[in-house]
């Protein structure tokens, strides 16, 4: 990919004498500089504006808490926030769709202190009653796709594309938000109407005889196989491409394919060890993951690929119970594989303090699907905000889940020094302190209504009975209190 350097002035230093009219003319302009200066920084300083502290280094698995990653600062990064199905390409009615504005989406993530974006990849040229664009290759023709442009060469790249992905990546990066690089989407192609017939590799979609429906039942599943050399071939072309424009870029990660069917599982353990091979000769690398199998697909295949995070599906209770973590893989837990748009602001507290990283499928302005903005979602947002802002101030790395010391079985603890606990119903939870000694300090916040309360310190070696200052979900935060 082509840059361009600024070449710096070395003459700037020089210093040379004016005459009087002269200095009048460069001290007003010098005046009208300061004057544009102060207005971009006033500018800057809007809400939601304010630059984000930027990832120190690419994330990598945290070798004292897998359940986390680390930026190589030593610290766990707990990643959580809002995605959108246009957030890459463009999608909705008209031709060409409307452009989403990715700049107005970052102030709103900022406002709601979300670190975590799914850049979403769309295949298809169309999605139901709504166009798509741009994709990753040049639309030469001759001859024409299902939406009336021109077909696709797929030994060919469109630029526009790769610039537009790295330019988001980095607009994220510049606001402290971490970018998971949607590399396939394999749901399109299964459930969208005329999916297949309006994919790139549909043999009437090229000018290069590729044709993805290997068996000729009109689907073309086979694309996300590897029963076709050339087609992987065209594949490692694209995900090369795709390392080479951002991997320079610290706030990276990879997914292989969101919802590709349960048959594409030897593809996708084979495109997580093609990334992490050909990244070996490149500066940096970055964690690559794998998301739930739709339909059919299990969580286990999920939990025993090479991919150093997950996203699963409903089973073992991710909906309403999620499991423990156990560190064999980060989970980043999100909506889109559990309820597609949906869940609750408990979801988000009891997935936190299970030692996952919960996200959020998000309607957002309703341009693809579900409600513009819809306010029965405002308490999932912000509860995944709040959690942020706790994940941050309390030493994560050191904290696991412990069940066993809260009666209602969310904690996250590192025993004797905090612990975060949720209660989703109940008033009032019993803490075992027994590991803490001395005084220690109470904190109540209600996510309903994001309020913090001081509550009355307690004494450690022991168990201890604590009760909310309000009903509805709580959450009770202890620590010690010299800190």
């Amino acid at each position: 990919m082509k840059r361009q350097a600024v070449k710096d002035c070395g003459n700037c230093h020089k210093v040379r004498l004016v005459s009087a009219k002269s200095f009048q003319r460069i001290s007003m302009a010098a005046f009208a500089r300061k004057c544009l200066l102060l207005a971009f920084v006033l500018l800057a300083a809007r809400p939601g504006a304010a630059k984000a502290a930027s990832a120190k280094g690419p994330l990598k698995v945290c070798e004292k808490n897998p359940r986390y990653f680390t930026d190589g600062s030593g610290k766990a990064i707990y990643l959580t926030g809002s995605h959108t199905w246009s957030n890459l390409v463009d999608i909705g009615r008209g031709d060409p769709p409307p452009r989403f504005d990715f700049t107005a989406y970052l102030d709103w993530m900022q406002r709601l202190n979300h670190n975590f974006i799914r850049l979403f990849r769309w295949e298809l040229v169309t999605w139901s009653i709504h166009s798509v664009a741009p994709h990753p290759w040049a639309r030469t023709g001759p001859g024409k796709v299902l939406d009336g442009k021109p077909r696709f060469d797929l030994k060919k790249f469109n630029q526009a594309y790769f610039d537009r992905l790295r330019s988001r990546v980095i607009a994220a990066r510049d606001r402290g938000i971490y970018v998971s690089v949607m590399l396939f989407e394999g749901w399109g192609v299964q459930f969208a109407p005329r999916g297949w017939e309006s994919h790139p590799f549909h043999r009437d979609n090229n000018i290069n005889a590729i044709d993805g429906d290997l068996n000729g039942d009109g689907k073309g599943l086979e694309i996300y196989t590897l029963d076709e050399p050339a087609i992987t071939a065209l594949q490692k072309a694209y995900v090369r491409n795709v390392i080479d424009t951002v991997n320079d870029l610290d706030n990276v990660l990879y997914e292989i394919s969101s919802e590709a069917h349960w048959q594409s599982t030897e593809w996708q353990y084979h495109m997580i060890n093609f990334i992490r091979n050909y990244e070996k000769g490149k500066p940096k690398q970055h964690v690559v993951g794998m998301t739930w199998q739709y339909r059919g697909g299990k969580n286990s295949t999920l939990f025993e690929s090479p991919a150093d995070w997950v996203s699963p599906n409903p089973k073992g209770g991710y909906k309403n119970n999620p499991p423990v973590a156990d560190g064999r893989k980060v989970v980043i837990n999100d909506t889109d594989h559990l309820w597609g748009i949906g869940g609750k602001q408990a979801w988000v507290w009891k997935s936190f303090l299970r030692g996952h990283n919960p996200i959020f499928m998000d309607p957002y302005k309703g341009v693809v699907l579900g409600k513009r903005f819809d306010p029965k979602f405002d308490p999932i947002r912000r509860s995944m905000g709040y959690a942020l802002k706790y994940a941050n101030r309390m030493n994560l790395v050191d904290m696991i889940p412990r069940n066993d010391l809260a009666s209602s079985k969310y904690c996250l603890a590192n025993p004797g020094s905090e612990y975060l606990v949720y209660l989703p119903f109940w008033r009032s939870v019993t803490v075992d302190l027994s590991a803490a000694s001395g005084p220690l300090s109470v904190e109540w916040f209600n996510p309903t209504k994001g309020a913090t309360i001081k509550g009355k310190k307690t004494i450690g070696g022991g168990k201890r009975k604590f009760t909310a200052p309000f009903t509805g979900g709580a959450v009770l935060y202890i620590f010690r209190a010299e800190r």
